[in-house]
This record gives structure tokens, C-alpha cells and sequence, in this order.
């Protein structure tokens, strides 16, 4: 059974920095494609960045240069890593994983499983 569960969400003001965090129960890790999305209230999902198995990233335009998104194969653990932060960027981040694939698809990790979310307030 997997189990996600992520954190390290909080309020930060305009420009600052936030990281997260998402811990998995799940056994081989590194066969994982795993990643980030967002929702704010009465937005779209949007997909955040993805880290494949073999170590490729994408990042959704709106966040590229600002967050980075890493993982820990040895700790089981998602990261990441957001800065220059924006009102834009609030809304409920969570985790997810997708089994057995090397893809940098949002909308197949969406299939995926996922955490329950943590949530990033970015204050004026």
C-alpha cells in the first residue's frame, strides 16, 4: 500500500521561500516518477514540477526559475524547494507518485497517488 504524506507548508511574505516536503511508504522508490501540483480556491489543478525515475525534471512556466524539485532515493523523500515567492503561489500543494514510469506527464501523475496537501499562503 503507498502511503504520501507531505508538509512544510506555512505563510510567507511576498519574495520569500518555502520548502516541502513529502515522505512515501512505498518500496522502490527510485522506479517512481513523483511531483507536485496546486490548487487554489476556485482555480484548476495545476501541475508544479515532476521528478522521473531517472532523475529528469519539468516545472510547470509559471514556477520555473523560482522552485526546485528534488528527492532523497535513500530517505524515500520528495522535495521541494520554492522561492521569490508570488500571491499567485498560494494555494493547497500536494504530492503525488506515479509507479513504474519515466514519464514527465502532469496528467498521468494526476492518476497517480497522492497526498493530502499542505498549504503555501503567500502574504502582500
Amino acid at each position: 500500500q503507498v502511503h504520501l504524506k507531505d508538509f512544510g507548508g506555512g505563510s510567507v511574505p511576498v519574495g520569500g521561500s518555502l520548502n516541502l516536503s513529502c515522505e512515501a511508504s512505498l518500496s522502490d522508490y527510485t522506479k517512481w516518477s513523483v511531483g507536485w501540483f496546486r490548487q487554489a480556491p476556485g482555480r484548476e489543478r495545476e501541475g508544479v514540477a515532476i521528478i522521473n525515475s531517472g532523475g529528469q525534471t519539468t516545472y510547470a512556466d509559471s514556477v520555473k526559475g523560482r522552485f526546485t524539485i528534488s528527492k532523497d532515493n535513500y530517505k524515500n523523500t520528495l522535495y521541494l524547494q520554492m522561492s521569490s515567492l508570488k500571491p499567485e503561489d498560494t494555494a493547497l500543494y500536494y504530492c503525488a507518485a506515479d509507479r513504474g514510469t519515466t514519464s514527465l506527464s502532469f496528467g498521468r501523475l494526476a492518476l497517480g497517488t497522492r497526498a493530502q496537501g499542505t498549504q503555501v499562503t503567500v502574504t502582500s
